[in-house]
């Protein structure tokens, strides 16, 4: 239950709060091995049905947005100009003397 509540992205505090333990530290205590596992071995297996989806033409949007939020993955930079901003008018009153 830990192993597949933190691959979610569960916070460990919740965790902890649903087993009935006081802290996030005591869950530590106790699970350390469980929550140190799971977030690679999901981002692991979320890999590898994206290289499956990928490979057999298939839909791929929710597990591209996964690999990103939780496993770091970015799109490469783009050398296309970013637009520049066009500064204020400026504005010149003349009074008559």
């Amino acid at each position: 239950m830990v192993r597949s509540m933190a691959a979610y992205g569960i916070r460990q505090e919740e965790i902890a709060r649903c087993l009935g333990l006081r802290s996030a530290k005591t869950l530590r205590r106790h699970f350390s091995e469980e929550l140190d596992r799971a977030a690679p071995e999901a981002n692991a297996r979320v890999a590898q049905s994206l290289y499956q989806q990928a490979t057999a033409g298939k839909k791929t949007a929710a597990a591209i947005f996964w690999l990103k939020v939780r496993a770091g993955w970015r799109e490469p930079a783009t050398d296309a100009p970013r637009p520049v901003e066009a500064p204020p008018p400026f504005v010149v009153r003349i009074q008559p003397r």
